[in-house]
């Protein structure tokens, strides 16, 4: 089997996280939409793609983030990634695709900004 993404799922305080593993390019870009597909439910209404495993993404893979995103563009429903490496992190800016969904340096702050929730320790001085 050659290099391919892995998925793991998890729920957290009614937002569904996709913390994906390896990378996704032309030739798993389709798997990559398939498992995505199958493990966003109907009622969900909150999505963060979580890229700290990711390796690499190519155009395939953006074009399979935007089409999420954009089911995720309703009222009342969110979308983000977040913890982005630096390789995907570049492809994600020179891209513009920063320009396009939220962005998040971490999956707390993802999770924070989708929740409402705010963190005691937002207030840097200094």
């Amino acid at each position: 089997m050659g290099a391919g993404i892995d998925i793991q799922w998890e729920r957290k305080n009614g937002v569904l996280v996709a913390a994906l593993a390896g990378r996704v390019d032309g030739g798993n870009a389709e798997e990559f939409q398939r498992l995505m597909e199958s493990g966003v439910e109907p009622g969900d209404q909150a999505l963060i793609l979580d890229f700290e495993h990711l390796s690499f993404i190519s155009s395939a893979g953006l074009r399979v983030s935007l089409i999420l995103a954009k089911r995720f563009n309703e009222p009342g429903k969110q979308f983000g990634i977040c913890t982005l490496s630096g390789p995907v992190h570049e492809v994600i800016t020179i891209s513009g695709f920063d320009k396009m969904i939220a962005v998040y340096e971490s999956r707390a702050a993802a999770l924070d900004a989708l929740t409402g929730a705010s963190s005691p320790k937002s207030q840097d001085e200094g």
